[in-house]
């Protein structure tokens, strides 16, 4: 297996079948359980199980909500000390010889944001499989049920990237207007006229790009390059200015880093509280209206 490509960090399911007895290989699927309340909010569950009854075959699972996430309520993601995601990517077979690939099932953005925790934590040889178990799926390839895993290893974590940003951050960027800020969420939510976090609408000055529309409604693929760009760039977010992407918990927010990382832009942030800790301090401003 060569070096993954972190230009286009993005793997289809076909060089990936190629790839999968190459020793090198860590396979993981991340994939989160999150179902939408009849009265509002997230039931919210680890894939773990799901994975069992159906995976791409040598994948290991990575529980994103048990394991790579720091105890931090009321918050439900929010990215943990250095030192405990080493302990648990080292536990999951991840070295400095690693080529990663994460895939999920359903929206891709719970592959991208485990791709974003190992950027901030200094590790690069990772790639997102391109539509996910959906796609793989689709394409009639190959499944297995039970259990695997890889040795335990020691993971390189290197110097911290500050890819995730805290209120702070955001605060002192919507001070100073020195960030664009992209809401990943739906319009609805985005103009507060549905699902609100603690208090509707956005965080002031921001712009929206739904999570949703960079990828292919069908396939779940990203869309082609020149139509993120297309997107992109009709919402601001393909100029000289910082971005800070935000959603409500920093986690579909991250699907929209990564299309704009797919266009060269290595500069974005992910602010990780998203309006789930802003909108709860009734000191942090918010606005609403289209």
């Amino acid at each position: 297996m060569t070096d993954m490509d972190q230009d286009t960090p993005l793997l289809s399911c076909d060089e990936l079948e190629r790839r999968l007895a190459d020793p090198s290989l860590r396979l993981y699927d991340v994939t989160v359980d999150m179902q939408i309340k009849p009265g509002g909010g997230y039931e919210i569950a680890s894939g773990r199980e799901k994975y069992a009854d159906g995976h791409i075959p040598g994948a290991a699972f990575l529980d994103l909500l048990d394991d790579f996430s720091a105890d931090n309520p009321p918050l439900v993601f929010t990215l943990p000390t250095a030192a405990a995601f080493a302990r648990a990517a080292g536990a999951a077979g991840i070295s400095a010889q690693s080529q990663v690939v994460l895939y999920n099932a359903g929206p891709t953005w719970w592959a991208t944001r485990m791709w974003f925790m190992l950027r901030e934590f200094g590790f690069d040889a990772a790639c997102v499989l391109d539509g996910g178990l959906d796609a793989w799926r689709a394409a009639d390839k190959p499944l297995e049920t039970g259990v695997r895993s890889y040795p335990p290893a020691s993971f390189p974590a290197g110097r911290r990237r500050k890819v995730f940003v805290d209120k702070a951050d955001v605060k002192a960027a919507v001070d100073a207007d020195s960030a664009a800020l992209v809401n990943a969420l739906s319009p609805a939510v985005f103009a507060g006229t549905a699902g609100t976090y603690m208090r509707p609408g956005r965080i002031p000055g921001s712009c929206n790009v739904y999570a949703m529309d960079l990828v292919d409604p069908a396939s779940k693929r990203f869309l082609a390059r020149n139509e993120l760009r297309a997107k992109l760039g009709a919402a601001g977010l393909l100029t000289d200015k910082p971005v800070i992407a935000y959603c409500g918990g920093g986690i579909s927010a991250t699907t929209n880093a990564f299309a704009l990382h797919l266009l060269g832009r290595d500069d974005v942030q992910i602010y990780d509280g998203s309006l789930s800790e802003w909108a709860r301090d009734p000191a942090m401003p918010m606005e609403t209206g289209d």
